[in-house]
C-alpha cells in the first residue's frame, strides 16, 4: 500500500491528464506545447485543468470501461502524472475494492485530487504520492496492478527508458496503460467566415514544430520513432491493445464546454500567437473578442471533437 504523501516536492515533469497535457489537457489547441513547468503557477491552473478534465469525462469514462474488461479487480491502481485527481477519482469509481494513488510533482494538484476524493467518499482508499516522475514511484509499499500514464511520458527525456521504470512497479501480470497521441481537439468549422480557411490546421502545424522544439530541449532528449506498442515491447512488455476513444460535443455546447474553448485558445494565443503569421493571429484575436458576434463566445459553430488513443501493455514476468 502507498503512503499518502502531502510533503511539497519540486515539480517532476510528469504531469497527466487534467492539467494541459494532451488535449484532455490541451495538447491539441490551447496548450502550444511550450512546457516550461518550473514557472507555471500549479495552484492557479487547477480550477481550468479540474474543469477540463470534467469535460473529457465522457472520453475517459469509455476507456476505463474497456481497461476494466482487461483488468479485473485490481488491488492497487496508480494513476502517473494525476493532476487534480479527476481521472483518478473515476479509477476509484470504476474498481470499488481498489485503492487508488494518485502520483504528481505538483502539490498544489495533489491538494485537490484529495479533496475531490473525500467529497466523492473515496478518501479511505485513496493516496497521493508527492515527487519526480517515474522516481518517486519507488515509494510505492508493493506493485501496481494496473498503472495509467496520460500525456505524461512524452515530457520526459527518454521515453523508452520511463516506461521501462513504469513496468518496474508492475505486479507480474500487471498492465499499464498509456494515452498518448490521437487527434487534436476541433473547435470550429474549416472556413469560419473571417480570416483565411483552414485556421486550426494552420495552428496545428505551429505546434507540431513547437512540441518538436520542446522534445528536443528536455535535458539528454533521446530522439524516438512514436511507435508506442514497439517501445512498450523494447521496455519488456507485453503489448495487448491499442484503442481509441472520443469526444464528441457538437454545437451549441454547454457553457462549461464554451468556457473550456474560450480558455484553451487564449492559452494558445498566449503560448504561440507569436508564431502565426498577422492575418491568423488577427483572427484569432477576433475569435477571443467577447463583444464581437464572429468571437467563440457567441457564434453557434463552436463544437468539441477530439480522439485519445489508450496503448496497454502487461508484466509478463
Amino acid at each position: 500500500m502507498a503512503h499518502d504523501h502531502h510533503h511539497h516536492d519540486t515539480h517532476g515533469p510528469a504531469h497527466g491528464q487534467g492539467h494541459g497535457h494532451g488535449q484532455g489537457h490541451e495538447h491539441g489547441q490551447g496548450h502550444g506545447h511550450t512546457h516550461d513547468h518550473a514557472d507555471i503557477d500549479w495552484a492557479e491552473m487547477a480550477p481550468h485543468l479540474e474543469a477540463q478534465a470534467e469535460l473529457y469525462t465522457p472520453l475517459y469514462r469509455q476507456a476505463l470501461d474497456w481497461l476494466a474488461r482487461e483488468v479485473t479487480e485490481p488491488g492497487l491502481v496508480v494513476d502517473v502524472g494525476s493532476g487534480p485527481g479527476v481521472v483518478s477519482c473515476l479509477f476509484a469509481e470504476t474498481f470499488p475494492g481498489a485503492r487508488v494513488v494518485a502520483a504528481d510533482g505538483a502539490g498544489p494538484l495533489l491538494d485537490r485530487a484529495r479533496a475531490r476524493a473525500g467529497r466523492l467518499g473515496f478518501a479511505d482508499r485513496f493516496g497521493t504520492l508527492a515527487g519526480d516522475l517515474p522516481g518517486a514511484l519507488s515509494e510505492l509499499e508493493y506493485p501496481a496492478d494496473l498503472m495509467w500514464a496520460s500525456q505524461s511520458l512524452h515530457h520526459l527525456p527518454d521515453q523508452r527508458a520511463a516506461l521501462a521504470a513504469l513496468g518496474g512497479h508492475l505486479a507480474p501480470g500487471g498492465t499499464l496503460a498509456i494515452l498518448e497521441g490521437g487527434l487534436p481537439a476541433r473547435f470550429l468549422p474549416r472556413d469560419i467566415g473571417i480570416g483565411r480557411p483552414g485556421l486550426q490546421a494552420r495552428i496545428r502545424a505551429v505546434e507540431e514544430d513547437a512540441f518538436a522544439e520542446m522534445r528536443a530541449d528536455l535535458p539528454d532528449s533521446v530522439a524516438e520513432t512514436e511507435d508506442w506498442p514497439a517501445m512498450l515491447t523494447a521496455a519488456g512488455l507485453k503489448h495487448t491493445g491499442t484503442r481509441s476513444f472520443l469526444l464528441d460535443l457538437p454545437a451549441p455546447l454547454s457553457d462549461a464546454a464554451r468556457d473550456y474553448v474560450t480558455t484553451s485558445l487564449s492559452r494558445l494565443r498566449e503560448r504561440i500567437g507569436e508564431r502565426l503569421d498577422a492575418e491568423d493571429r488577427a483572427t484569432l484575436d477576433r475569435l477571443l473578442d467577447p463583444a464581437g458576434e464572429a468571437g467563440v463566445h457567441r457564434r453557434r459553430d463552436v463544437c468539441v471533437l477530439v480522439a485519445h488513443t489508450v496503448y496497454t501493455a502487461v508484466r509478463t514476468v
